[in-house]
């Protein structure tokens, strides 16, 4: 079986590569000359446990290609996924200008059954949009080529994605005909041939489910966030909550974790889209425009700590520990960790950074405002305090009396709550996290 896949982002690279390892025949498609060269040399442009290896074992072995040209492989391919981006307009409706130029390029060029498959986040009513504009282009080129739309969502976890994929909890398929979903069993069943968990249902509803997910994600997390603030004010403790409401089946335990807000690419952009959604179809998303509005000030509370805990902030030194939205990513967008250093700069501060994989891209966005260490213990030489922004498996149980030694102050702010406030009273240092 023979695919293609236009977007070598996230989630186009990553569906790419854990197809080809299981034997379908994969063609990756980008506009980006210099990525597509790059993919073709072995670079990955994002980080992902396990991607480098996973790519570079399936291009060797002839399963996956890439090109910058989708017209190339359309005559030998059943689907075709759309998997590019669809980045939040100023109105915070999705951009979907790439989805639409696919779509074009699809009408312009089938000339045999093809499915277009929408991986990407799109709103509600996008798969009617798409196959408007492929019917212009069929009818300007005056043929009638048998076609279908269809959507499939991804649930991918940066970090965690290749597991997601190969091992997924399930697959949302939008379809329209027998014949489409029979393709699309197909090609998903060798994923799921221990418990074949697709679940069929029309495309509106695929296109929905997946902002309804990442919203219900978003909501728990905020309203934990809620939580943990008020657990300040009257003296309890949010873990404790956390524990007592998560042993509770219709609750559960995940998504119930306080901290510094949540950020990346998915959650932001969906609840915002969201919210859009809502608005173009003159119903207001209440619930969702309150977890929008708690986590933009969640992003905040670090610094609001930091400023409580040394008054003012010119001209003192601050460590960041952490940039990515989450560990295992180098992923930075709407990450918490840019609220902080924006707001420490802004106040006077100076910065030094560190993270073990995303360095780089904030040299990228942040250029030489903050320094750069080059790891975690560097970075808190002759510092006022410590900001924990990402909860990095190496940040876990450091030297204490190491940093003590080589700190100025002895303020540390736990933006992620894993240090044992025992501990760290003990050690000498003046300890605050979220919702205790």
């Amino acid at each position: 079986m023979k695919i293609a896949i236009v977007g070598t982002g996230y989630v186009g690279l990553v569906s790419g590569a854990c197809f080809a390892e299981v034997g379908i025949d994969v063609t990756c498609v980008d506009i980006d000359f210099r990525k597509i060269d790059n993919l073709k040399n072995g670079i990955i442009p994002i980080y992902e446990p396990g991607l480098d290896d996973l790519v570079s074992r399936n291009v060797k072995e002839g399963r996956l290609h890439f090109t910058t040209d989708l017209t190339s492989c359309l005559d030998d391919v059943e689907v075709v996924f759309s998997a590019v981006g669809t980045p939040p307009d100023e109105d915070g409706s999705a951009d979907l200008r790439y989805v639409k130029e696919v779509a074009r390029t699809f009408g312009r060029n089938i000339n045999k059954y093809t499915i277009l498959v929408t991986k990407s986040t799109v709103p509600v009513g996008t798969a009617a949009k798409i196959k408007n504009i492929i019917n212009e282009e069929l009818n300007a080129r005056g043929v009638d080529v048998p076609y279908e739309v269809a959507s499939n969502p991804e649930f991918l976890k940066e970090g965690a994605a290749i597991k997601d994929f190969m091992s997924p909890d399930r697959v949302v398929i939008g379809i329209e005909s027998d014949r489409a979903r029979k393709v699309m069993e197909r090609l998903y069943r060798p994923f799921l041939l221990n418990n074949f968990r697709v679940i069929f249902m029309d495309i509106a509803s695929a296109e929905m489910t997946k902002y309804a997910a990442n919203s219900m994600l978003a909501t728990r997390i905020s309203f934990m966030n809620d939580i943990a603030n008020l657990c300040e004010l009257v003296g309890a403790d949010v873990n404790m909550v956390r524990k007592g409401i998560g042993t509770d089946a219709r609750i559960g335990n995940k998504f119930l974790y306080a901290g510094c807000g949540y950020g990346g690419s998915c959650f932001p952009k969906d609840v915002k889209a969201l919210i859009s959604t809502g608005r173009e179809n003159g119903y207001r998303m209440r619930i969702i425009e309150a977890v929008e509005e708690v986590n933009d000030a969640q992003k905040s509370i670090v610094l609001r700590k930091l400023k409580n805990t040394l008054g003012t902030l010119k001209d003192k030194q601050i460590a960041i520990w952490g940039l990515a939205f989450k560990p295992e990513t180098d992923d930075m967008r709407e990450a918490p960790s840019l609220v902080v250093i924006e707001g420490l700069l802004k106040e006077g501060a100076e910065v030094t950074v560190y993270d073990p994989v995303s360095m780089d891209e904030c040299r990228r966005r942040l250029g030489d405002s903050v320094k750069y260490a080059r790891d975690m213990y560097e970075a808190v030489i002759d510092t006022d305090a410590i900001a924990l922004m990402t909860e990095w498996k190496q940040f876990r149980v450091p030297s204490w009396s190491i940093i003590k030694r080589v700190m100025r102050g002895n303020t540390v702010i736990d933006g992620r709550n894993i240090y044992d406030p025992a501990e760290l009273a003990e050690e000498g240092f003046e300890y605050h996290c979220i919702g205790k």
